[in-house]
């Protein structure tokens, strides 16, 4: 009899079931399959009176999926839950066993983990099935009640009041450290300072002492005063070098993970989980499927002893004994997720390099990035010598640094040379006497703390405590799709509504919408992880601290009504007003629902025709248009104008004349190129 498998991704499932064979059916629940019913007190889909009890409904569009999953289950005795090793996955096998487990009468139900798609830890995984864990269910549960609740009743009070889209416990907290930053950045006052350089040949070196104390030069009258007490001999008065170790980074967990990628590849959160997901799920190689890296989830830096031993023997084989590092585990803090590794490769066979070909751009370098950090891990200390020379002139006293790399270690690998740049001093005894080329007085000014990129701000999360690695990119990513922040060289402004909407929760929601608030919440799921915290107690305490925060906002909240542009609705003679969608501000009647007027662009023009007929659909006629949004927004293309009939973009400007021997335009392509529309492909 077979027996059935269920992970949470068509991929994954294609994979598994190479490994498992033809015993087994895998299928695929494509995550969720059951959320929280849009029904009883307000829609929460809790009972409230008997315990805050969660009533689920499955979701539209698995109906489907799961009619599927049923008809499977029928045919078979045993059903393996294998959905990802996290608290999300955990709760998606418990709702699987709640749908699946009356299709069939004495069905058995196995909760597999894995933490990499291998087919090694696979089959060891089926060997060693394990009960679900409700402890990690019940967390899981509570963060959705909680989440259900915030989200429902404080996103509809802010739509109603102040027409913000959403707010979350999650989301808002986010939103505060940004509009918290963008404070600081208006209330800093600029301060003036000066700095006097000595240059000389081959090196630079800087006022650091004058009669054995620090510098203080608030105004140019000061520069100039010590500058002109100085002359253009300095006499060596220190000379001092230091040995350092430098230290490999520990392995990605998830945070590191995002903040790196989008430090050094440019990668958004979000494109970095989806690239890792893949790497995890499983990627063809030449003979074989197989996951590339460990679970992308974790806040953990651990590896285990059955990579460190071969990626070890890597080391000494490839580079020499002396790049070995000793092993230093740092044990995870209570709030981490430590039940999985750090981000790994899966096996140190599979080298970038060697894998190359069978992955796309970002892959490989999100691959390669993974790989080398975990290997440089596991690499001896880079070893630097700090040079410093302090030069005397009159009673006032230069210094200039170098840095020297004696032994570059696990820079030989992960190389992060940005950080450790070289520089050198000329040889010199005390006592010797140098002259200066020049000696120069510059005005600077203190600057304000810098705005946050998303780098920036997923590691303050972390380190604030707020949210989870699943959730981090998520987070930034719905903040920017509420147009609660604008992104400008890669930093985050509060828009004018993200900062109405963190002032409207500061002064209504202060004890609940805040960074401590938020963390604390995260520590008590954790405790309920680890059974040492209730669900019903937590859920109860914040529903009666929470509920009349929000009856108090919807009685003195203000209405802010939108802004009039100071004209009549031609069709109901009510006021137009100015309102707000996904593409920007458009004008409207201010009785909607009732009149639905909505005042069309005067300044838009119908498209440009090039008298040429379409040669996909042969009805249409192209025409020049402009993108109004995305990032192509204002270039100029051409298309056909039955869309969406026809959905037809020409590659250049047509040129009136047709292919030779294709039934197709020929074109002007943006580099002043003709050539045929369509590229024929050389047999």
């Amino acid at each position: 009899m077979e027996k059935l498998v269920i992970v949470e991704s068509p991929s994954k499932s294609k994979t598994i079931k190479q490994y498992l064979g033809n015993e087994f059916e895998v299928l695929s629940s494509k995550g969720h399959i059951r959320d929280l019913a849009i029904s009883n007190v307000g829609g929460l889909g809790l009972d409230i009176e008997n315990g805050f009890k969660p009533q689920y409904t499955v979701l539209k569009d698995k109906q489907t999926t799961v009619k599927s999953l049923k008809t499977a289950a029928k045919k078979v005795q045993d059903i393996y839950l294998a959905t990802d090793p996290d608290r999300e996955g955990e709760a998606i096998s418990w709702h699987l066993k709640e749908v699946l487990k009356d299709v069939k009468q004495d069905v058995v139900f196995h909760r597999v983990i894995f933490n990499e798609v291998t087919k090694d830890a696979v089959k060891q995984a089926f060997e060693t099935p394990r009960d679900i864990d409700f402890n990690l269910v019940s967390s899981q549960e509570t963060r959705r009640i909680l989440d259900r609740i915030i989200g429902f009743k404080l996103s509809k009070l802010l739509q109603n009041k102040i027409k913000s889209k959403s707010a979350g416990r999650v989301q808002s907290a986010a939103l505060k450290i940004i509009v918290d930053r963008e404070r600081e950045i208006e209330a800093f006052i600029k301060e003036e300072y000066w700095k006097i350089k000595a240059t000389f040949d081959g090196f630079e070196a800087d006022i650091t002492k004058i009669d054995n104390k620090k510098p203080v030069l608030p105004d140019e009258a000061s520069a100039s005063k010590v500058l002109a007490s100085l002359d253009q001999t300095f006499s060596v008065h220190k000379l001092k070098t230091r040995e350092r170790h430098r230290q490999a980074k520990a392995p990605f967990t998830t945070s590191a993970l995002q903040q790196e990628a989008s430090n050094k590849l440019n990668l958004s959160g979000q494109r970095t989980m989806m690239v890792a997901q893949k790497l995890y799920e499983g990627i063809d190689l030449e003979d074989e499927t197989v996951g590339l890296i460990t679970y992308m989830r974790t806040d953990s830096t651990r590896l285990s002893q059955t990579f460190i031993d071969p990626a070890q023997a890597y080391i000494k084989n490839t580079y020499g004994s002396k790049y070995v590092g000793k092993i230093k585990q740092k044990q995870g803090k209570k709030n981490t997720q430590d039940a999985h590794e750090a981000v790994r490769p899966t096996d140190i066979k599979y080298h970038p390099d060697q894998v190359k070909s069978y992955l796309n751009k970002d892959e490989y370098r999100l691959y390669k990035m993974i790989y080398e950090r975990a290997l440089a891990s596991l690499m001896a200390p880079a070893k630097l010598n700090s040079h410093t020379m302090r030069l005397k002139n009159q009673n006032t006293i230069f210094q200039a640094k170098a840095q020297s790399l004696e032994f570059d270690g696990y820079l030989r690998v992960y190389k992060d040379y940005e950080s450790v740049k070289t520089s050198k001093l000329p040889t010199v005894e005390v006592g010797d006497i140098l002259t200066a080329q020049t000696i120069e007085k510059s005005q600077h000014f203190t600057q304000p703390p810098a705005r946050y990129t998303e780098a920036s701000l997923i590691k303050e999360m972390e380190e604030l405590g707020i949210g989870r690695p699943s959730t981090y990119s998520q987070t930034v990513a719905t903040l920017r799709k509420r147009r609660y922040v604008s992104i400008e060289q890669k930093k985050f402004t509060p828009t004018e509504q993200g900062r109405l909407t963190v002032e409207k929760l500061e002064s209504y929601f202060e004890r609940i919408i805040n960074v401590d608030y938020t963390a604390k919440m995260e520590s008590v799921l954790d405790d309920i992880a680890h059974d040492e915290a209730e669900q019903e107690a937590v859920v109860s305490n914040f529903y009666e601290t929470f509920i009349p925060l929000v009856e108090n906002a919807n009685e003195k909240m203000e209405k802010i009504q939108p802004k009039t542009t100071g004209e009549s609705c031609p069709k109901c003679g009510s006021d137009m007003v100015y309102r707000e969608s996904r593409y920007g501000t458009f004008e409207a009647c201010s009785a909607y629902p009732e009149c639905k007027y909505i005042k069309q662009d005067e300044e838009k023009q119908e498209p440009e025709s090039t008298d040429v007929t379409c040669p996909k659909c042969k009805k249409g006629t192209i025409v020049k248009r402009e993108a109004k949004r995305g990032k192509n927004k204002g270039n100029i293309f051409y298309a056909c104008d039955n869309f969406p009939k026809c959905k037809n973009i020409l590659r250049g400007k047509p040129t009136g004349e047709t292919c030779d021997d294709i039934d197709d335009v020929m074109v002007e392509l943006p580099d002043g190129t003709i050539e045929c529309n369509t590229v024929k492909k050389e047999d």
